[in-house]
């Protein structure tokens, strides 16, 4: 049996590692367990900042010396205390941005704690989790049947895209902002996210979105 701690960045990535992606693991006896973050004495969840990361990281390795360690933190709104967090700037593939970030943030951890290369496998994802939903926005109006309307907009804007995962970053134009702009009855990050990833099933996500699929692949091959 294999066990992995997945630190993420809210309830609706909590709910999709829970209710999605870790069922899909269980057939290969690899367990998932996510994690949200404590952010202060009382409040979990997002403001993930290196030295948080650093903290739990710490604290989760000692408690489970036997145990996998991985992330699944959106690169959109990503805090810039991140190792090599600026000389990202320079690079146009949101791909590129995150697999570099992840390379960075392998490397520290392994030169600040005493453990197997193999243990600890960050993911950043790009640009955030509900870029995954538009893998097939045909199950957007089977989730919420008013938004049936919608499915030429949603078309349009993964049509303007490489893939899901390329759906760009900024205050107004990331995925989940897009959503939230669109939809009526409003797109709600934790009862609609999960949801929709269960409808559009994890082959699809993966088949569509290159860089989540590498990280199921580490998950099915820890």
């Amino acid at each position: 049996m294999k066990c992995i701690n997945v630190f993420v960045e809210g309830q609706t990535e909590e709910a999709f590692i829970k209710d999605v992606v870790a069922p899909s693991l269980y057939h290969l006896n690899i367990f998932l367990y996510p994690r949200l973050l404590s952010t202060s004495k009382k409040g979990k969840g997002g403001a993930i900042t290196y030295d948080r990361l650093h903290f739990h990281a710490r604290n989760a390795l000692r408690q489970n010396p036997t145990w996998f360690l991985t992330t699944f933190f959106d690169l959109y709104a990503l805090d810039n205390t991140f190792p090599e967090f600026n000389s990202i700037q320079s690079l146009n593939s949101p791909l590129d941005k995150a697999n570099h970030l992840e390379t960075a943030l392998h490397n520290q951890i392994l030169n600040e704690f005493n453990i197997q290369p193999s243990q600890f496998f960050p993911h950043i994802q790009p640009y955030e989790y509900e870029g995954l939903l538009f893998s097939d926005v045909n199950q957007f109006g089977q989730v919420e049947p008013e938004w049936q309307r919608y499915q030429n907009q949603l078309m349009q804007i993964r049509n303007n895209f490489d893939t899901p995962e390329h759906i760009n970053n900024s205050y107004q134009t990331a995925p989940s902002k897009r959503l939230e702009a669109l939809l009526d009855p409003k797109y709600r990050k934790t009862r609609h996210g999960p949801l929709l990833a269960k409808k559009i099933s994890l082959a699809i996500i993966e088949n569509e979105c290159e860089h989540f699929r590498q990280w199921l692949d580490r998950l099915r091959n820890v």
